[in-house]
Parts: structure tokens; sequence; C-alpha cells
């Protein structure tokens, strides 16, 4: 009897099959794909955008600001809503909208109208990644739940390093609106697929405690707004304007918190972080990201600045790093299935501590190889983490808070991400002991990569001391 994911298919609770998993796993993994190069294509039409409206770069950076501010802000609300209204009718709702909003990003006449579409599109990609993620306990079976897992981490790297190259072809041949208007095709075919592949919701009935948080999630959303700004504006240099955004965003994080304890029907069950294995998933996740963070940050000013390198060899050494992840996620899931996610993951972090530490003490005269022997290492140890932790969070959760948890568990991503940019920048400033690192001389800019990886390291030992204290507590809770 053949078992395998291409040909199996799953039995409902009403005992209908459901469609193959092949198609619904395609999907899925164009939803995750799509909602990644929106992000990734935007960054390299910044400066074609700057010409094109006659606008200071300070404005144009708000057309990728605008889309993770909306994903960020809106990701953990949307996943809440799916469990309550159904996850496949709000996909499709999800893909529909970010295919109309790269639309009207496509043909907007002014700026600031492309960065009004630019949050819609990113409220759609908020539906389609948490959702697609959410979806795969009721698409696969349950032992193959880290081949999917890895399946979708390919396709978030593939999207994220498609982007820069594919973007700028686009821009060569076509223009600035064919970056967004590549979605409208992708799109009608991602909604075609969904509609007639992805199982059907179930639906429950509505009882107090189903009901949809509206203040819950107009709080959360604001105090995610407030952070994400915090750590955003000023590109690393905190001032009083991140201060009091910061101020706003720990203000909001307390009442969020007292509404969730009070309500009857709670966006967030604030009981389910007692669950170590949520817990610690959800923090290994951001201490990691932050670490990915890292290398994007650092390393176009360290190759450029202490290697010499040019633009074009800047990028093509960059896009080693996504290339690994995308080529290690697949391989790394059937690792999870295999061997265990706790298991895997305790060998990414590993990996991962590794790479940070061999980047930090490598020295400059081992070139170009120097610096990517280590950050193959960091990115496939990340890809083998991802699997490892999404499968260990996402697999025990009950169908009805599958929502909400893939969207904490991308949150937190995204915090990491924020975070990373906003800290590790400075902690590279700090190291090579000047606020302008494009004029900074090539051992300064050495040092800041020696201390912004030696930092990545500790966060790296800071997240293995999680996941050996989660796994005691889960044990010790068990018995």
């Amino acid at each position: 009897m053949k078992s395998t994911i291409a040909k199996a298919e799953q039995i409902d609770a009403g005992g209908q099959a459901t469609p193959p998993v092949r198609w619904a796993l395609i999907s899925l993994s164009l939803s995750m794909l799509l909602s990644s190069l929106g992000n990734s294509i935007a960054n390299v039409g910044l400066p074609t955008l700057a010409h094109a409206f006659n606008a200071s770069f300070q404005h144009v950076q708000w057309v990728v600001l605008a889309y993770l501010l909306a994903i960020t802000t809106l990701i953990v609300s949307v996943g809440r809503l799916g469990d309550v209204m159904g996850r496949r009718r709000l996909m499709l709702v999800g893909i529909s909208v970010f295919t109309l909003a790269s639309t009207l990003c496509g043909i907007a006449p002014t700026l600031w109208l492309l960065i009004a579409a630019r949050v819609l599109q990113g409220l759609g990609a908020a539906v389609m990644m948490v959702l697609t993620m959410a979806m795969v306990g009721e698409t696969v079976p349950k032992e193959k739940t880290g081949s999917a897992m890895g399946l979708l981490g390919t396709m978030s790297a593939i999207g994220t390093a498609l982007g820069p190259t594919l973007g700028g072809v686009l821009i060569a041949g076509f223009g600035w609106p064919a970056l967004f208007l590549i979605n409208l095709p992708l799109g009608i075919l991602m909604l075609a697929l969904a509609r007639k592949y992805l199982p059907k919701d179930h639906t429950a009935a509505v009882t107090p405690q189903t009901r949809f948080d509206g203040a819950g999630t107009v709080w959360l959303a604001l105090t995610l707004a407030a952070y994400a700004l915090a750590m955003t504006i000023g590109r690393g240099h905190f001032g009083q304007l991140n201060m009091a955004l910061l101020l706003l965003a720990l203000l909001g994080g307390g009442l969020f918190i007292r509404h969730e304890l009070r309500t009857e029907a709670p966006l967030i069950r604030m009981a389910m972080f007692r669950n170590p294995v949520l817990s610690a998933g959800f923090a290994m996740s951001t201490l990691v990201t932050t670490v990915v963070m890292a290398t994007l940050v650092v390393g176009p000013f360290y190759l450029s600045g202490a290697l010499g390198l040019d633009p074009s060899h800047v990028g093509l050494v960059m896009s080693s790093g996504p290339l690994i992840a995308a080529l290690t996620g697949a391989p790394a899931g059937r690792l999870v299935d295999r061997l265990g996610a706790y298991r895997m993951g305790i060998a990414g972090l590993i990996g991962m501590a590794i790479g940070a530490a061999t980047m930090a003490l490598l020295p400059t005269g081992f070139g170009i190889a120097g610096y990517v022997a280590p950050l193959v290492a960091i990115t496939g140890s990340y890809a083998l983490f991802q699997a490892a932790n999404n499968t260990a969070v996402m697999a025990p959760i009950r169908p009805d808070q599958r929502g909400v948890i893939s969207g904490l568990l991308n949150l937190s991503r995204n915090l990491g991400l924020i975070t990373g940019a906003s800290v590790m920048g400075t902690v590279f400033a700090m190291g090579a002991s000047t606020a302008n690192l494009l004029t900074a001389p090539p051992g300064s800019v050495e040092s800041g990569m020696r201390l912004t990886f030696a930092v990545a390291a500790a966060l790296i030992l800071l997240a293995l001391a999680i996941a050996f204290a989660g796994r005691a507590l889960s044990q010790r809770t068990a018995r």
C-alpha cells in the first residue's frame, strides 16, 4: 500500500477523503514562497523607486517597512481569526487581498499610495504565512510534519534568495511596477489551487469561548507596532523617539496582558506559556533569528569594508546563505521525522554556535572562504533548527489552537529579525568604534564583525540552555 506524501490521502471526521496531499502542499508552498518574495524583491527596487518618485531614502524605505510592520502587527490576530472563522476560508481571503494589493502597488501613482498598498499586501502576507504553517496539521500525516515544515522552510529561503535577482531582472526589463505585478498571475494560480485542494473547514458552534477578541487584537497591534517602530526608526541609533515608542510598547504589553487575563475569550491564553515546549520554542526562535539577521546586517559592510569586494561580488557572497538554507530545508525536515525534533533542534543550535564562534575568530587573511564557510554552517544549521522547532511546537497542538500558535511562532521569528537589525547593528558599530561604517577602516570593520558574532555565539548558547531547561521541565511535568 503506497503511503508517500505524494499519494497519501487523509480522511476527515466525517469520513470524506481530502484532496491529494501533493497538490495541497504545492498550494501551501506557493503561499510561503510569495509571502517571502514580497519582502525581499522590494529591497532591490528602493533606488529605482527613489528616482521614480523623486523621494529620499528615508521616505522610500517605508515601502519595505510598511510590509514588515503590517505582518508583525497582525500576525497573531489573523492566526486566531483563522481558528475562529475557518482557516481555509481566511486563507482564500488572504490570497485575494495579497493579489489585489500587489496590483494596486504596481499601478500606484504616488509613493504614499504605494506604501498604503504595501500595508494591505502585508496583511494578505500575514494571513498566508500563518495559515500555511497552521494547515500543515490538516494536510499531512503527523509523522510527516517535519518533512512538510522543512519544505516550507525551503520555499521561504528560496523566496528570500530569489528576490534580489528576480527584482533586478524585472526592473531592467519592465520597470519597477513589475516588482509587484509579478504576483498577479502567481496569486491567481495560488488562489485556484487553494480553492480546489486545501481541506475544507469544519464548522463549530459559536460559544463565548470561541468569539474573536477584538479589543485584545487592538491592544496587541498597537503594542507590536510601537515596538517594531522603536527598533526600526533611526536605523540603529536609539534616540528619544525610539525610547518613547519602546516605553509605549511596554505599557501596551502590560495592558494587553491585563485584558487577556480578564476576558472570557482571549486572543492568547496566557496559560499556554506554562507549556515549556511552547515557551522554549518561542524564545529560541527569537534568539536564532536575531543571529541570522546579524549575517544580513554585518555581512555587506564586512565584505566591502574589510575584504574590499565590489557590490556585485558582495551580493554573490551574501546569496550563499539563503541558497544553503533552501538546499538544506527539505533534507532537514526528513531528518526531523526520522531522528526526532528535539535531537535535531539541539544539533542545529550547536551548528549555529560553531559557525558564529568561527566567524568571530577567523582573521581576514582567510578571505572570502573564511566568511562563507561559517556562514554556510550558520544558515544550514538554522534550516535544521527551524524544521525541528516548528515541528516540536506545532505537531502536538489541538486543531482549534493551530492558528494562534502558528501566529506566535511567526511573531517570534519577526521580532528576532526586527530586534537583530537594530541591536546587532548597534553592536557592530560599537565594535568598530565608529558611527559611520561606510568610512571605517578595514581593521575597525573587522573588530566590529568579531564583536557582533561573539555576541551571536553567546545568544545561541543561551538558546541551547533554554532548550535543555525546556526539555527538563517537560519531562518533569509529564511524570
